[in-house]
């Protein structure tokens, strides 16, 4: 694990949300050290997107802070949260079906230009020189995905697993410090698993990223993270190591729906 020995990359604060009469989440706190990999996990409807969706500017909490290299964002757009250094996917893939796989990982890049509004308009030599250095940038990404060869490709022409790191690539085009990713192996066979637990990994080294993990494969969990949290009901019940979470008797109890006095091991 690398930590910078400052301050937390992401600090979260007492943070919750309601919906009506309806408390969400509630009094959850984490911290992220940069160059870490956390996992957030619990049963369905715990809360867990709704604390992503927070985290990146979807919903505004109504209590708590997000502190995220030291200063606040909660209360900020989402694409000022992602200029901030904040990149996500989603547990239902958001790709651009109808463009290409290239076109899909410009427009990641896009997020974060800063290309002059009278270059773009009056189609300047700045605003070609710029076009052309994403085109460049976003086929090297490709390369890195190993999606080079499928550029062309519509993305929803994809195999699933494919669409899977296409969406990953798009969210690091963004050149984020903290990548999000919601449910990234669901609907995925144990083989495009295992690549994928691979894939975070070398991200995670090759662009020095701190990932925030949610993910129902208890195989990937338990095989990559070192921290993980647990919510239930929108509270946290539980959290450390994944050997601690493994016997933890709260966590046993949210899974199994039921008192733990028999031997869940």
């Amino acid at each position: 694990m690398k930590t910078s020995g400052l301050k937390p990359l992401l600090q979260v604060n007492q943070l919750g949300i309601q919906f009506g009469g309806l408390k969400a989440v509630s009094e959850f706190n984490l911290q992220i050290n940069k160059g870490e990999l956390i996992g957030l996990i619990g049963p369905n409807g715990a809360g867990k997107t709704t604390v992503f969706n927070m985290l990146t500017g979807v919903y505004e909490p109504t209590e708590g802070d997000i502190l995220f290299e030291g200063k606040k964002i909660h209360g900020l757009p989402p694409y000022k949260i992602t200029r901030r250094g904040i990149s996500r996917t989603f547990q239902n893939i958001r790709l651009f079906a109808e463009l290409s796989v290239l076109d899909n990982v410009r427009i990641g890049y896009h997020t974060i230009a800063k290309n002059s509004l009278l270059s773009s308009i009056f189609r300047l030599p700045a605003h070609f020189s710029n076009e052309k250095e994403m085109r460049d940038k976003a086929i090297e990404f490709l390369k890195i995905f190993n999606l080079e060869h499928l550029k062309d490709e519509t993305a929803k022409n994809l195999p699933y697993g494919m669409q899977r790191r296409l969406e990953i690539a798009r969210a690091l085009a963004a050149g984020p410090k903290l990548l999000l990713l919601d449910e990234p192996a669901a609907g995925m066979n144990p083989k495009e698993t295992a690549e994928l637990m691979d894939l975070i990994a070398f991200i995670r080294e090759e662009f020095d990223l701190t990932i925030l993990l949610i993910e129902h494969d208890m195989k990937l969990v338990m095989g990559i993270c070192e921290r993980i949290s647990v919510l239930d009901h929108g509270l946290l019940i539980a959290e450390g190591s994944p050997e601690e979470i493994r016997n933890h008797p709260k966590v046993i109890e949210a899974y199994l729906g039921e008192e733990v006095g028999e031997n869940h091991a």
